[in-house]
């Protein structure tokens, strides 16, 4: 496939993943080891990563938030110039679409897992669901799964778990802006839509409130619908990807270098751009800029993005005082 190495934008793919097509969890009659549940190959975040490197030729392809592999929804990519912006992308609000079973526990918090044990059920209800769910809305300490990609003494907690290496996975404080119960489908299907900061764990949601019900839980069906500014009804299959990539029109499904980038925007002339771009701090009369870090985006007067700048303080004759923290050009 003949490729274009000059690609620079964000992608906006819509990961395949495996909700609503998963087998039920079993374990052997009789057996001392349970099987796992899912056996087929799902997309990890990194297989989406390498795909669309090779077809579109472009070796600087960066993602802003790992989906775990059964799940399916928003994926975003930074090609070309963009992948230098991935870390100002990431720890934005996300939002998904949950499915959670009730009754059963399993190593990995979800379906793809092996079954631990299984529960009765007693009866239910919607109410009492809800009533369960209020102690997860706002913000909550949450112990990560033990099956994940957080690092613990230089490798991934799943890839220790897996040699049978006693985990203990890190708590850590999280944020649930919103916590909708959709559906409940007696007796144990749970539908959630939920939002919550960057680095939360679904799968620990799911598993902490069956432990709150008294019965057990995991992740059935996980879908990202949002990202920020961005949501999955802009995302491209992998299919439509791989169709553009070898019709050379891949151009047409990237969104520019910049675009919705969650920094407050200031339009600065060329003079000051030049200036800011050799290093030197400059004066400006605008002083808005993320609260956090400290960080705005930095735009020539037609709404290109052209680096990140740093508020350093307010200057002695007024206005305040930027540099560049990363620059574009």
């Amino acid at each position: 496939m003949k490729v274009d190495l000059m690609f620079d934008g964000v992608l906006l793919v819509d990961k395949p993943g495996c909700e609503n097509a998963m087998p039920a969890l079993r374990q052997e009659p009789g057996g001392d080891a349970p099987t796992r549940g899912l056996e087929r190959a799902l997309w990890t975040s990194h297989d989406v990563v390498a795909v669309v490197r090779k077809w579109s030729g472009q070796r600087r392809i960066g993602h802003t938030g790992t989906l775990d592999p059964m799940a399916s929804g928003l994926l975003l990519l930074c090609l070309g110039k963009a992948a230098r912006l991935v870390e100002f992308y990431q720890h934005q609000t996300k939002r998904y679409y949950a499915e959670i079973t009730l009754g059963g526990v399993t190593d990995t918090d979800d379906a793809t897992g092996v079954l631990l044990k299984r529960n009765p059920l007693p009866s239910l209800t919607a109410d009492g669901i809800n009533r369960a769910l209020d102690a997860f809305r706002g913000v909550v300490q949450q112990r990560a799964p033990s099956f994940s990609a957080i690092k613990q003494e230089g490798q991934a907690l799943h890839q220790r778990a897996r040699r049978g290496a006693i985990v203990e996975a890190p708590v850590r404080t999280v944020a649930f802006h919103r916590i909708e119960l959709l559906a409940f489908a007696p007796p144990d299907r749970v539908r959630l839509d939920v939002e919550c900061s960057a680095g939360t764990y679904i799968r620990s949601l799911a598993r902490d409130l069956g432990e709150a019900l008294g019965v057990g839980g995991y992740l059935q069906a996980l879908r990202r619908t949002r990202i920020g500014a961005f949501t999955v009804d802009e995302a491209h299959p992998l299919t439509e990807i791989e169709a553009a990539s070898r019709e050379q029109r891949l151009v047409e499904l990237l969104l520019p270098v910049g675009e919705r980038l969650p920094l407050p925007d200031h339009a600065l002339d060329d003079e000051t751009l030049l200036r800011l771009g050799y290093g030197q701090s400059v004066t400006l009369p605008v002083e808005s800029c993320d609260p956090l870090r400290q960080l705005a985006a930095a735009r020539d007067r037609g709404g290109r993005l052209v680096g990140v700048i740093r508020r350093l303080g307010a200057a002695e004759s007024g206005g305040w005082r930027w540099k560049a923290e990363k620059w574009l050009q």
